[in-house]
Formats: structure tokens, sequence, C-alpha cells
């Protein structure tokens, strides 16, 4: 089946697509041997960083967040650092486990964690922090992989990262979730990859994932674990995505 894809736009959401200088991403380009290849927090988010944390994205019931912890609970298991859903809710095949036939538990859980960049109410959650953690809030940076179906960026810049070529975008930390925020559009996904001009924390994620990495200061990663709202827990930058 034929999808449209709409022209490649110069805004996305309140941020602007930057369509000529990606020496902003160059950072991002330029990784030491190790972290060069898919599969690590470092090469999902960026290497170098003091602390990481693995934020989840939560299941739903009705639209509502659901913790996994609390669905670890009704099946006997427990939460790590590196658990995987799939082994979490007892299915072994990990690329077929949104089949129909997947089991929910009702009352508790209907639909998996969003897999894809950071939910968008999770992103709520993440901008207090991260804008007490930067001296530039208002100047950021962000990657959107370019192979989102929305749009054909056709004739638009990229920049790489381990296994993705994504389309640079610039704005305020405020506007990180303007995409969603400000449109009808159902599959205005938000930026892959955020970080400030600064360059004191990056956030990254992924079309694959259920989880969001944010790399920065051990103070700033505390913070977010903190967070009574998120479901995290620290990792390191070497260790394997899930």
């Amino acid at each position: 089946m034929h999808v449209h894809r709409s022209p490649s736009p110069t805004v996305y959401g309140r941020l602007r697509v930057e369509l000529r200088d990606l020496t902003p991403a160059r950072w991002l380009e330029q990784r030491p041997p190790g972290n060069d290849g898919f599969g690590t927090v470092a090469a999902v988010c960026a290497p170098g960083f003091e602390a990481y944390a693995r934020i989840l994205h939560p299941a739903r019931l009705d639209a509502a967040p659901v913790r996994w912890d609390r669905v670890a609970a009704l099946y006997g298991r427990s939460v790590t650092a590196q658990t995987r859903w799939p082994e979490l809710i007892g299915v072994e095949d990990e690329f077929h486990y949104r089949n129909d036939d997947t089991p929910a538990v009702p009352g508790v859980w209907d639909e998996h964690p969003d897999e894809g960049p950071t939910p968008a109410d999770v992103a709520r959650s993440l901008i207090p922090v991260l804008t007490r953690h930067t001296r530039t809030p208002g100047h950021c940076w962000y990657g959107l992989w370019h192979g989102y179906g929305r749009y054909a960026w056709d004739g638009v810049p990229v920049f790489r990262t381990p296994g993705r070529e994504e389309v640079l975008l610039s704005g305020s930390l405020e506007d990180a979730d303007s995409p969603m925020r400000d449109s009808d559009e159902v599959l205005m996904e938000l930026p892959d990859l955020w970080w400030p001009q600064d360059r004191s924390w990056c956030v990254g994620g992924d079309v694959d994932l259920v989880s969001t990495y944010v790399g920065g200061s051990a103070e700033c990663v505390a913070d977010l674990l903190a967070l009574p709202g998120l479901e995290g827990y620290e990792v390191a930058e070497t260790s394997a995505v899930s």
C-alpha cells in the first residue's frame, strides 16, 4: 500500500528545521572507538557523560500510564536496569510481542509501552529537571530520524549517529514536546535526540526502543531518577539497550 508523505517542513511543531549548518551536531558523529556501533546506551544517546539513566516508557490502561513494576508484580517478576518488556510479560519472541494474542491484564494494562522516541507525557516530566541542569535552556538542538513516515525529507541535510540519519532541529527546551502538543496529527513523533547548546546533558531515543536514555551529570541523573512521575534506572554508557 502506498503511504503518502507530506513535503518536508521548515518547522516541526515549534522547532526550526536546520537546512544548512549541521555544525552543532558534529560532536555526535565524532565517537571514540567502541562507541560507534548501535546497541549501547552511548550509541543511542552520546558518550562521555558522568552518569546515565534509562527512563522506561510506561505501559497504558485506557491511555493512562502504568509503571512496569506494577505489571511485573502481577507476573511474579521484578524490574531491573536491564529488564526487557517482552520477558517481563513472558513473551519469548520480542519481535512479535505486539501480536493481538499477546495477553494484557484487564484492569491493569491494555497497551504495550510506546516504541520509538520519548512519549509526550514522559517528555513533559523530563523538561523541568533538564531545565535546571543547563545554562542554555532557550537554545537547544534536536535530532529527528529522517525515516519516520509522515514527511519526505528529500534534500534536507542529515547528520549520522550509529545506525541512523537525523534531521537537525533547533529551539527552546520548553518546546521539545511541541510537535505533539501543537498538532492534531497523532503521528508527529518527538525528536529522538535533545541536547542544549552547552552540552550539559543529552537525551536519546530510537524508533525500535521502549526506553529513553539520558546522559548528564551525576546530580542531573539523580534528580531524574527521583521524579515520582518517572520510572527509571541508572545505567552505564556501555550498557546494552533493550
